[in-house]
C-alpha cells in the first residue's frame, strides 16, 4: 500500500534531487523511498558459516600487540619502491 508524505526541504535541495532522479531515470518518490528502505531495513545477524570458512578460523594465531596496520603500510611501502 502507497501513503503520500509531504516533506518541507531547502529548494536548492530539491531542484539537486530532481536533476539526479532524473539523471539516473528514477522517480524522486522511489530514489527517497529506496534511501528510507536502506537505512531502516533491519539486518540480518544469522548467516551460515560454510564448512570452508569453519576449518580456516583459528588457523593463524597474532600477538597480541600485533600492529595491523603498520604491518601493512610496510608492505605498501615496499611494494612501491
Amino acid at each position: 500500500m502507497e501513503t503520500k508524505l509531504t516533506i518541507r526541504l531547502k529548494k536548492k535541495v530539491i531542484e539537486r534531487a530532481k536533476d539526479y532522479a532524473q539523471n539516473h531515470k528514477i522517480s524522486l518518490s522511489k530514489m527517497v523511498e529506496s534511501y528510507l528502505e536502506s537505512i531502516t531495513e533491519q539486518k540480518k545477524d544469522n548467516f551460515e558459516i560454510t564448512p570452508l570458512v569453519e576449518s580456516l578460523s583459528g588457523v593463524i594465531h597474532l600477538d597480541e600487540d600485533f600492529d595491523f596496520k603498520n604491518d601493512y603500510s610496510n608492505y605498501l611501502t615496499d611494494k612501491y619502491k
